[in-house]
């Protein structure tokens, strides 16, 4: 994921969301597709991260190549793991989607391993309108067919990645996601700075576009033991 081009719950969301510097709170993990073929899991497990968040698919027309070895790499690391999709809404319907995503990778199941599926909503990489044609009402409809129908197929919303502007700018501000699907807030940055759409805070800060191991920085508000209960659905 990346803020401007193709890329991309807490403890509780109730809960205040600390200042974190770059390494210090929180629990570090990170997010990686294809554009990282080679990624030394068990170093990254070693030095402290312990989730990653893989690209799964895009649109309904494309599952990223490196997905599986990724997945597995992970997996076999011991770390916390789980798919992203990349959402193309100009294209067609959050439900379509959402079924492509779950067919191919982005499912979820309650083994205390597995991340909920993440909905990547961020600029159009494709073309000059950020917001792909659609009005804030047409996007805040659309992310609620792709919500809604994750939802009824894996047992839980997903969470969704986005930025402060792109949300405000997109879907107006829209507060209909913040009690039900998790937030990725994306800002390289030493803080969070604001969190949009009504959320209290987010639950994974993806504050960097580096990390040492491969692709993004990501940290999740929240201790490991809080960490793996989210993974496990409490």
């Amino acid at each position: 994921m990346k803020l401007a081009t193709l890329s991309l719950l807490s403890a509780s969301l109730a809960t205040a969301s600390p200042t974190f510097d770059k390494r210090a709170s929180g629990v570090q993990g990170f997010d990686i597709s294809h554009y990282q073929p080679n990624v030394d899991y068990a170093g990254a497990y070693k030095a402290g991260a312990r989730f990653v968040i893989i690209k799964a698919t895009e649109n309904t027309n494309y599952v990223d190549s490196s997905f599986s070895t990724h997945y597995n790499g992970a997996t076999n690391a011991g770390l916390i793991r789980g798919g992203y999709h990349f959402a193309v809404p100009s294209s067609s319907s959050g439900s379509a989607q959402a079924e492509y995503f779950l067919a191919h990778g982005g499912g979820w199941s309650d083994d205390g391993i597995t991340l909920p599926g993440m909905l990547d909503m961020e600029y159009n990489p494709y073309g000059d309108d950020s917001c792909y044609g659609l009005s804030a009402g047409d996007m805040v409809s659309w992310i609620k067919d792709f919500a809604d129908t994750y939802n009824s197929k894996a047992g839980r919303y997903p969470m969704i990645y986005t930025t402060a502007d792109w949300w405000n700018t997109c879907t107006g501000g829209a507060t209909d996601f913040s009690q039900d699907c998790p937030l990725v807030l994306a800002r390289y940055a030493s803080s969070p700075g604001s969190v949009p759409g009504g959320w209290p805070t987010q639950s994974f800060w993806q504050n960097s576009d580096s990390y040492e191991f491969g692709g993004d920085s990501d940290i999740w508000n929240g201790s490991e033991d809080n960490l793996k209960k989210f993974a496990k659905g409490g």
